[in-house]
C-alpha cells in the first residue's frame, strides 16, 4: 500500500495532505457558498429541469483555467473513443454550461439528460436513473485554490466527464445497461457490487491503445493530474471478480486501475456480469477502507 492512496492534492503546487485539509472541505466561505448551489437538490424530483445558477467571474475563471488544462491533457492521455465523443460533447470553452444548456445538447445526440443532485445519491435512484436516461449532476465548483484537483464531484467533472460519455451513443448504451441492472435489484450489498463495478470502468476505466493506457472513465478525464500519472498506477485486465475484491478511495488518485483492448470488451464483460446478477447474489468479502463511496458516490479531480 502506498502513501498516495491515503493522500489528497491539497494545495495548488500539488502538495499531498488529508482530504480533509483540502479547502474544498476546509474553507467556510466557500462551503457556505457551495451549500446554496446544492440545496435545491433536497427535493429535486428526476427529469424535473435544473434551476439556474448565477455563476460568479471566480467560477467562470476556475472553470477555463481546468478546461484549458485538462482538454490538452486529454488530447494526450484519451482513448480515442472519449476523443471522438468529446467533438460533439456540449462543452464550452469560456464558461461554465448551465445544465438546461447541456442536457439539450445530450438529449438531441443520444436521449440523454442531467438531473440535479447536490452530493451523494443513493445507489438505486443514482444507477437506476441512468435506465431512463437521466444521469445526476451537481451544479457547485470546485475550490479556485487548487483548481486542478476537487475531492468530491463538481459541475466541471459532470460535464468534461460524464457529458463526453452522454454524447456518444457507445458509452450512453454503457450507462443504460448499468441503470436496468440497477432498477431490478433492491439488494444493497448487490447494488453496491453494481456501484462498484461502475466505479472501475465508466469512472476509472482504461484501455491499452498501441501499448500505452488511456483514459476512458469519466472520473479520469476530467482528472488533469491523475491522467498525467496513469503510466505510474498499477494496471490489471478487466476482470470482474478482480474489480469486487479491490478497494478503493474517493478522495485522491487511483492505485489500482482494470484495463480492457477496447469499449466493446468493456461492454462484454459488464453484460456478462450484470446478467448473472439478482437479489441473492454473494457479495463478495473484502475490507472496504474509510473514505470508499458506498451510495453513487464519484470522484471528481
Amino acid at each position: 500500500m502506498t502513501d498516495i492512496q491515503f493522500r489528497t492534492p491539497i494545495a495548488a503546487d500539488g502538495r499531498l495532505g488529508a482530504a480533509s485539509e483540502h479547502p474544498g472541505f476546509a474553507d467556510p466561505v466557500y462551503l457556505r457558498r457551495r451549500r446554496a448551489i446544492a440545496t435545491p437538490a433536497r427535493d429535486h424530483r428526476v427529469g424535473d429541469p435544473s434551476p439556474p445558477v448565477a455563476y460568479s467571474r471566480s467560477e467562470h475563471r476556475t472553470w477555463r483555467r481546468v478546461h484549458q488544462a485538462v482538454w490538452a491533457a486529454q488530447a494526450e492521455h484519451a482513448c480515442r473513443a472519449a476523443l471522438e465523443a468529446r467533438e460533439q460533447a456540449p462543452i464550452p470553452a469560456d464558461g461554465i454550461p448551465q445544465h438546461t444548456e447541456v442536457g439539450a445538447r445530450l438529449r438531441a445526440l443520444t436521449g440523454f439528460d442531467f438531473t440535479l443532485a447536490g452530493g451523494v445519491v443513493a445507489n438505486k435512484r443514482f444507477l437506476g436513473s441512468m435506465a431512463h436516461g437521466y444521469f445526476h449532476a451537481v451544479q457547485f465548483v470546485r475550490h479556485p485554490a487548487v483548481p486542478l484537483f476537487t475531492p468530491e464531484p463538481d459541475v466541471i467533472h459532470d460535464v468534461l466527464g460524464h457529458g463526453i460519455h452522454l454524447a456518444d451513443p457507445r458509452f450512453a448504451d454503457l450507462y443504460r445497461l448499468i441503470g436496468r441492472a440497477a432498477m431490478r435489484i433492491d439488494n444493497p450489498d448487490v447494488l453496491q457490487m453494481i456501484s462498484d463495478a461502475y466505479w472501475f470502468t465508466l469512472e476509472y476505466g482504461i484501455l491499452e491503445e498501441n501499448g500505452r493506457p488511456k483514459a476512458y472513465g469519466a472520473a479520469l478525464l476530467s482528472s488533469y493530474g491523475e491522467m498525467r500519472q496513469l503510466h505510474r498506477c498499477r494496471v490489471r485486465p478487466l476482470d470482474i471478480d478482480a474489480v469486487l475484491a479491490t478497494g478503493y478511495t474517493i478522495t485522491g488518485y487511483q492505485p489500482v486501475l482494470f484495463s480492457a483492448r477496447s469499449l466493446d470488451e468493456v461492454t462484454d464483460t459488464v453484460t456478462a456480469f450484470l446478467d448473472r446478477l439478482d437479489d441473492d447474489s454473494a457479495p463478495p468479502v473484502r475490507t472496504r477502507r474509510s473514505g470508499q463511496p458506498g451510495n453513487g458516490m464519484e470522484q471528481a479531480q
